[in-house]
């Protein structure tokens, strides 16, 4: 937060004045992809950070940056890798965790992030990676799933990878020959109607089912990408050829009175809606750069 007293404007007979602009906002960041893997199963892609705030700022300049979601696994035998950071002034939403891929012996932990990422099966599997990686107070997010432990190698054996975890719940873990589902999202009205962010993606697998993604974006296993400006997590991919499912990228959503004003640099995809009373509610899609700025005026 800024200097409490705002921004000083001149005296008059009551003394100095201030002005300053109260803001709510939504920092959601990229997904994390899944792994991919021609055999086994993978795990589903970790959400992206979801962190909202309400502050009161100085009309002055402030970093904003959208992160990207994390390009698919195009290789068999590779993991996902991680989504983007968003950021709003201090507050800063994390990338969302790599999905693994499944391995005999051996699967491979997910990867941590706001979400953590699903592992891929294996004889010997270490789980989920973390989610509310960096620690923040809420909870930006929540761990992967595990995928299928077992003992043996391969067969025709069902195997299933984790789902990767989401803003509101963890990743699924697989269980009856099913692969973990990606955790389900948080709910947002800062638009004014509910929306919901950050659903993780859902594990793939061998000889059973893939897992839906988590509600807020979470793409399929199979190779599903997470929704766009989400921030969903990418399913685990599973075929030969083909790929994992890349994250969804994050978002900036920023709602101030309307009798200020935000003001974009030139790096910055942005929209504007007026439709809330009272509100002017700024989206803010996507930025070139990670010094791309918001001015507030008014």
């Amino acid at each position: 937060m800024s200097n409490f007293y705002g921004s000083l404007t001149g005296f008059g007979s009551g003394g100095p004045s201030y002005v300053d602009v109260e803001v709510e906002c939504l920092v959601v960041a990229g997904g994390g992809s899944g792994g991919h893997v021609n055999y086994w199963g993978s795990g589903g892609g970790g959400a992206g950070g979801f962190r909202t705030d309400t502050t009161t700022l100085d009309l002055t300049s402030y970093t904003v940056t959208v992160g990207a979601g994390a390009a698919s696994a195009t290789v068999s035998g590779t993991n996902g890798s991680a989504g983007s950071n968003s950021v709003f002034n201090t507050i800063t939403s994390t990338g969302g965790g790599y999905g693994s891929y499944g391995d005999d012996p051996a699967g491979h932990q997910g990867g941590d992030g706001g979400s953590g990422g699903g592992s891929g099966p294996g004889a010997s599997n270490p789980g989920g990676g973390s989610g509310n990686t960096p620690s923040t107070s809420p909870s930006q997010g929540n761990d992967g799933g595990s995928g299928k432990n077992a003992n043996g190698s391969g067969g025709n054996s069902p195997w299933g990878g984790g789902g990767g975890g989401g803003a509101g719940a963890v990743g699924g873990s697989d269980s009856g020959g099913v692969s973990g589902v990606g955790g389900v999202g948080s709910s947002s009205s800062i638009t004014g109607g509910a929306v919901t962010y950050a659903g993780g993606g859902g594990g793939s697998g061998f000889n059973q089912s893939h897992a839906a993604g988590g509600s807020g974006g979470g793409g399929a296993g199979g190779g599903v990408a997470g929704s766009a400006n989400l921030g969903g997590g990418g399913g685990g991919g599973y075929t030969s050829p083909g790929s994992s499912g890349a994250g969804g990228s994050g978002i900036v959503i920023l709602k101030i009175p309307d009798t200020r004003t935000a003001t974009f640099s030139g790096g910055v995809t942005s929209s504007l809606d007026t439709s809330v009373t009272g509100y002017k509610i700024y989206s803010v899609t996507a930025t070139s750069t990670t010094s791309e700025t918001v001015t507030f005026s008014g």
